[in-house]
């Protein structure tokens, strides 16, 4: 690659990177619906035409954030299984569980979509591509439950724990949530007491 492709490859990575954080930035301000190509570009400090040459419009510049940050969910998704042919749930580490790691490094991303009102676009996201990975790439032996079922069953309990830390102002450190994940894993219960009176 010539020199002057490097140089212009680096100014147009450069230019997205600006666009996406004053998106971002801006929707920390006054929203998603009250944030214009305008307000954009003058916080990146570029002019439209830079912008319509990424872009078609403000939701393609969303779209693009959001794909940005489901590549990087997946991948820490992966972590415990993909340099294995077999996956022993039960030989599973803590350590080896990534996403909460990969959620607190994006934590000011995720904070403010979630907090949007973009934010069940980007849930939906998530759930459908966390589903779709685990059921082509994991295939767990015979149960008699419908796979379709036990991923849904799986992914929106996950997500459901992800979104409250989330909410909750990461309350918690993100080994603190894979250690936890991991006993849930393995946490089998028989039986519980009720507190109720008879």
């Amino acid at each position: 690659m010539s020199q002057a492709v490097k140089k212009i490859d680096r100014r147009v990575v450069r230019s997205k990177i600006a666009l996406k954080q004053a998106l971002l930035t801006l929707m920390t301000e006054r929203g998603y619906d009250d944030v214009s190509i305008t307000d954009i570009v003058e916080r990146a400090d570029y002019n439209r035409g830079t912008f319509y040459t990424h872009y078609d419009n403000k939701d393609a510049l969303l779209s693009d954030i959001i794909h940005e940050l489901i590549l990087e969910l997946l991948k820490s998704f992966r972590a415990p299984y993909e340099h294995q042919a077999i996956f022993r749930i039960s030989e599973m580490s803590a350590n080896s569980i990534k996403i909460f790691e990969h959620i607190h490094e994006q934590s000011a991303v995720y904070s403010t979509l979630l907090q949007s009102n973009v934010a069940t676009n980007l849930r939906e996201h998530m759930f459908q591509a966390l589903k779709q990975i685990s059921m082509e790439e994991l295939v767990y032996s015979e149960s008699g439950i419908d796979p379709d079922l036990q991923a849904a069953f799986s992914i929106h309990a996950l997500l459901g724990l992800i979104f409250h830390w989330v909410e909750s102002g990461f309350n918690h450190s993100p080994a603190y949530m894979q250690e936890q994940l991991f006993k849930m894993i393995h946490w089998h219960p028989v039986e519980a007491k009720t507190k109720l009176k008879p």
